[in-house]
Formats: C-alpha cells, structure tokens, sequence
C-alpha cells in the first residue's frame, strides 16, 4: 500500500532523513516511533504530500506522491498532532466543509457524512459548537475528517495526546476498529499506547530505520536481559549453589533483607523468560525449598526503544549539529 524508497531530506546542511526505505501493507495499525529530531514528523509529512523531498520516492496504492499527488492523497487522510478544526462551526458544518474540500458533493457527502459521524460515534454532538466539544470529541471529529472519502490509509499523528484516561482508550478502541477496514499509521510517543494497538512497529533514529517488525518479534530478537526475582527461606549459601546449575541465569545477587527469609534476583537472556522461571522453581522443587515469592520483570518496548535510538546515536548524525530552535522548527 505504502512504499518509501530511498528518502532523503535536508534542511541545509542538516540531514533529517537518511536514505529511508521500507514497505506498508494494506489492512494493518502501524505504529510510527522515534525520539524528538529523529525526522519522524518530517517523514509523515513527505508521505502526505505536504513537505518535498530532497531524494527518494513515495508512493500510495502505486501512485507517486510526487509525480501524482492528486490520486495519490485521495488514498490518505491525515489528523495532525493539532486537529485543523473551526471552532465556531457544528460537527456536521465542519465535516461538510472538509467532504466538499475533498471533492464530495450531494447525496455522497450527505451518506459520508452520516457513515464518519456513526463511525467515530459522535451522533449526540454532531449539531454543538466545536468549541463547545471536550477534547475527547474534537478528536474524534478530528479523525472523521480524516475519513471523510474512504481513503485506504488512515495517519494519525499523536491521536491520545492531552486526553484523560478514558477518553484515551475510547480512541484506541476506534483506532482498533478503524485497523480492521484501512491501514494506520500511528505514530506516538506513548510507548505502551503502540505496544496495545499496534500489530507492527516502525522506529527510526537520527532519519534512518532502526527497527520494523510485531512487537513480540522485537521482544524476542532485539530485548537483552529480563529480571527474575524471589524470595525463600533456604540458607543463601544453598541458594547460590541450586541456580549455578540454572542454564540462561547469571548476574545473581543474594540478599538476607529480614531474618529467616533470603531475597536472591537475577538476570536471563533467554528467548522466554517463562521457561527460565520454570526452571528456577523446579530447580527448588525437586529439593524440596518452597520459594514464598516469585516475580517475573520482562524488558519492555521502552527498553527496546532505548537500546534502538541510542545505539544508533554513534555512528550517525545528530541533532546537535543544529541550533535547538532550528531542529523543533524542522519537525514541524
């Protein structure tokens, strides 16, 4: 659905996308990650048609998005960090304006109109003031806009920022149903927030793809060590000995917090964790040493987030090549 070829962008001497290549298939939520000045903002906005390229090719449902920006942007819609709303106009105004913009008329806009205000489900305020609307609901109006002409991808730029706990997981739900009919793209800095919606994940650093793959693949291939920890009343003497014979442990600290009950944490390599917790508790098992206690600390996309973006800060270019205000101005 998607394909980025080759993109390259420079803002004078400043190199804020760096040879980015990769493919989007159709019917997905993607999810979009990079730290601050890693030219994610920069790259959505070439893939949407609205920043030129210094290189490379972008092209939606086989047209190009520079050469044919016309058939290319009818396959997109588009809610920016900052939903572009008129807060003096109804729901139904707004989207009215935004259909005729995209070349809607008559009973089609009408029908579209109606199908994005059931779909995005704000039916009760359609005929308010969006200046009257929570957060909440400009968002979601926001996002029928973005839907307004049946595009095949849907991109979504920090869709859940500034919204309070349920109003978060009323849009990711949306988002969620939105996955089964178009492809997403969500770009975030709530790691969690992709971790839950997203059935793939892009993240780039410093303009270049450092990572593409589903989550638990990211977990399994690029994750270092997870923690495992316990607690027992064998003597800490014996505890060492019992996991020297525990394959994928090491690193491992024995404490005595309180009298009579032993605290010992370790560290694993291994593919799955679960496996290497089994192994510990059977390990005390068949010696007959309860374990009163037994906590398992997976490494996170947080920690893959990391370990991606910072490693990849010493063999390419950084931001601090750039006056600060110049790079914020840059990923606008």
């Amino acid at each position: 659905m998607i394909k980025v070829e080759h993109l390259t962008k420079y803002y004078g001497d400043f190199l804020a996308v760096d040879d980015l290549s990769f493919e989007i298939d159709e019917g997905h939520v993607y999810g979009f990650l990079g730290p601050n000045g890693a030219g994610k903002s920069t790259t959505m906005n070439i893939m949407i048609g609205c920043l030129s390229a210094t290189s490379g090719r972008v092209s939606i449902g086989g047209f190009d998005i520079f050469e044919d920006p016309d058939n290319a942007k009818r396959l997109i819609g588009y809610l920016p960090e900052q939903p572009p709303l008129y807060m003096n106009e109804t729901p139904v105004e707004y989207l009215r304006f935004v259909g005729e913009a995209k070349g809607l008329h008559g009973e089609e806009l009408n029908s579209q109109i109606e199908g994005v205000i059931r779909q995005v489900r704000i039916e009760e305020v359609k005929g308010r003031r969006i200046s009257a609307l929570s957060k909440g609901y400009r968002q979601r109006v926001g996002i029928a806009q973005a839907l307004l002409g049946s595009p095949k991808v849907i991109i979504l730029d920090e869709p859940t920022v500034g919204l309070d706990p349920l109003q978060i997981i009323e849009i990711r739900d949306l988002i969620r149903q939105l996955g089964r009919d178009h492809t997403v793209i969500l770009s975030s800095h709530i790691l969690s927030e992709v971790q839950a919606i997203c059935e793939k994940i892009l993240i780039i650093a410093h303009g270049r793809l450092v990572a593409f793959d589903e989550p638990d693949q990211l977990e399994r291939s690029l994750l270092g060590t997870s923690e495992i920890s316990f607690t027992t009343d064998a003597p800490p003497e014996r505890v060492r000995s019992i996991l020297s014979g525990v394959p994928h442990v090491f690193d491992v600290k024995v404490s005595q917090p309180e009298k009579g009950l032993v605290h010992a944490r370790m560290q694993t390599n291994a593919k799955d964790i679960y496996d290497t917790s089994r192994e510990v508790f059977f390990a005390f098992a068949k010696r007959d040493i309860a374990l009163l206690e037994l906590n398992l600390k997976k490494a996170s996309l947080e920690d893959i987030f990391i370990e991606l973006t910072e490693g990849s800060a010493s063999t390419v270019q950084t931001e601090a090549t750039v006056p600060a205000a110049e790079s914020e101005a840059n990923e606008q």
